[in-house]
């Protein structure tokens, strides 16, 4: 991988798809490479994210409410660590960024794409991922990979099926509209199949 500028990369999914123990192999890998690399999240990434995070994911919210507080963390993540990483060359990898919005806000929640749209506009027109992993993973498989792991729930995790299937279609109709950004992962696959492929796709589309 040639040295250059700063690359966004980020990772996205319905919960229980796996993609947290791969967020860490793209970072190691990127790093062992030489690279600076920020790892980070939303909703989170900033102290006023996190707080953000714990309303988010806890507490009962109006669906548009819930949309304009993503879209808060995120602008106050743009220009608190994203933005500054890139313009210094860092590459920043992240779990998460405005495709969960359309999909659990969108596809979940049932709100309006155009009003979706345009805060994404407002909030980061100007900027957009390099490359987006999506993984992609039948909602009762992937529930049944969260009870296996025996944690308190958030407040997504425990909607019902039908969210969980709406999310993920409305994932699916994202990187139908993006394929030059977003790469649809089959979640399950092995590690090992996965880790190779992302390790590919991240020499081939960001060097």
């Amino acid at each position: 991988m040639s040295a250059g500028k700063g690359k966004f990369i980020t990772f996205e999914g319905i919960d229980g798809a796996g993609k947290s123990t791969h967020i860490a192999t793209v970072v190691e890998f990127l790093r062992a490479r030489g690279r600076a690399v920020i790892s980070t999240r939303e909703p989170g990434g900033t102290p006023l994210g996190e707080k953000l995070r714990e309303l988010l994911l806890h507490e009962a919210i109006y669906p548009e409410t819930e949309a304009l507080l993503m879209f808060a963390a995120r602008r106050e993540h743009l220009a608190r660590v994203i933005e500054p990483a890139l313009a210094r060359g860092a590459w920043v990898v992240c779990d998460r960024f405005s495709d969960a919005t359309y999909a659990y806000q969108g596809g979940g929640r049932g709100m309006d794409r155009a009003r979706l749209s345009s805060l994404e506009r407002w909030t980061h027109g100007h900027l957009q991922p390099d490359l987006t992993f999506l993984f992609d993973l039948p909602p009762n498989v992937a529930g049944g990979r969260i009870a296996r792991q025996g944690r308190a729930l958030d407040k997504f995790e425990r909607e019902d099926a039908g969210f969980h299937r709406r999310v993920r279609e409305a994932y699916l109709e994202r990187a139908a509209s993006a394929p030059d950004r977003i790469c649809v992962v089959d979640a399950g696959r092995s590690l090992e199949e996965i880790g190779k492929m992302i390790e590919e796709i991240v020499v081939a589309r960001c060097s």
